[in-house]
């Protein structure tokens, strides 16, 4: 282990946003625990994909999607504060 200072963006609870030394652009740090949740959905939906269930597997799998949707506006609005631009582009991939 080694400790460096990182930039903080935002600290809030399960959303914090962190550039890490040597980085151009900052991150979103996911805690352990909601890690596990979003794995665990997303495997509960692969099973019931596999196993033919694809109601219950879309349920799954929107469960994880509005997590890592709720988490990508989060980045957005604290990089336009901060005036960072983002890594990436605004339309969706299709």
């Amino acid at each position: 282990m080694r400790k460096e200072e990182v930039e903080i963006y935002s600290d809030a609870s399960n959303f914090a946003i962190m550039r890490h030394p040597g980085r151009h652009f900052p991150g979103s740090l996911i805690q352990g625990d909601s890690l596990s949740i979003l794995t665990g959905n997303a495997e509960l939906a692969c099973r019931l994909l596999r196993d033919g269930k694809t109601a219950a597997a879309l349920e799954a799998i929107e469960e994880v999607r509005e997590s890592l949707q709720a988490r990508l506006t989060h980045y957005k609005d604290v990089l336009n504060e901060h005036e960072i631009s983002l890594p990436f582009g605004k339309t969706p991939p299709t």
